[in-house]
This record gives structure tokens, C-alpha cells and sequence, in this order.
């Protein structure tokens, strides 16, 4: 068994059990000090450090107290490590708070060094795909 693989999967099991217990110390712990976090959908959103990675729990935390997070999916393979989340509970403003999508993780030493983060916010309505479609290509 390639313990680099297990070892990945434990580290994003630890990251979920953690997010569910609102630990955020033991999630913070999930996370290299130099950690990246590289967003390609929206690059403005990308950062450097742990220390951004707990001030941003620390406000989702705050602002979606019942906050449960699953693991959908998950793959691995040697340092990288891809899981399917879905993240939901309800905001303080009574909103609900629904955000699916995948992170493909890097793990050394049994943390995360970096991460490439699509989860967003699922739309509830919208356009349909003919209209994504047209809408994306400008139309």
C-alpha cells in the first residue's frame, strides 16, 4: 500500500471531521503553514498561508453555526489527493448555506501543502443549460 495515498485520504478525513466538529484548531492543524491555495475559477480569491486559511473558517464558522460538511467522493493517488464536498446549513440571516464542488489536494508529512478549490455556491433556480450556454459565450 502506498502510504502517501492513506495517508492523504486520513489527512481529508481529518479536515472533514474536524469541519464538523467546528474544531478549528484541529483544522487548522490540516494545513502546512505555507499552504496555497490556488482558485482557478475566480484567481483573485487564491492565497498564501495558514494563517488565512483559519481566518476564513473562523468566519464561516460564525455565520453558519449548524455547518456539516461530507466527503461525496474521494480519489488518490502518491501526494495528491481529490475529494468531492458538499458543505450545508443555514446562515445567520436564516439563508441556507449550500456549496458542492471538488478540491484536488497536494499532502505532505500529513498535511496539505496546496490545494486547487472549485466548490461554489449551488444556485438554486437560474437559467437552464441553453441559456448557460448562450450566457457563456456571450450571447
Amino acid at each position: 500500500m502506498d502510504t502517501r495515498t492513506s495517508s492523504g485520504l486520513a489527512v481529508a478525513g481529518r479536515l472533514r471531521d474536524a469541519t464538523n466538529l467546528h474544531d478549528l484548531e484541529a483544522l487548522v492543524g490540516c494545513f502546512a503553514p505555507d499552504f496555497v491555495n490556488e482558485t482557478p475559477a475566480h484567481p483573485a480569491r487564491s492565497f498564501r498561508g495558514r494563517d488565512q486559511v483559519r481566518k476564513n473558517w473562523a468566519q464561516i464558522f460564525a455565520a453558519v453555526p449548524n455547518l456539516e460538511t461530507e466527503i461525496m467522493d474521494s480519489a488518490s493517488s502518491g501526494d495528491t489527493v481529490w475529494t468531492e464536498w458538499e458543505m450545508r446549513g443555514t446562515r445567520l440571516d436564516g439563508a441556507p448555506h449550500l456549496m458542492r464542488g471538488v478540491s484536488v489536494f497536494k499532502v505532505v508529512d500529513d498535511v496539505f501543502t496546496s490545494v486547487r478549490f472549485y466548490l461554489e455556491p449551488v444556485e438554486q433556480g437560474g437559467v437552464g443549460i441553453d441559456g448557460a450556454v448562450q450566457s457563456g459565450l456571450g450571447r
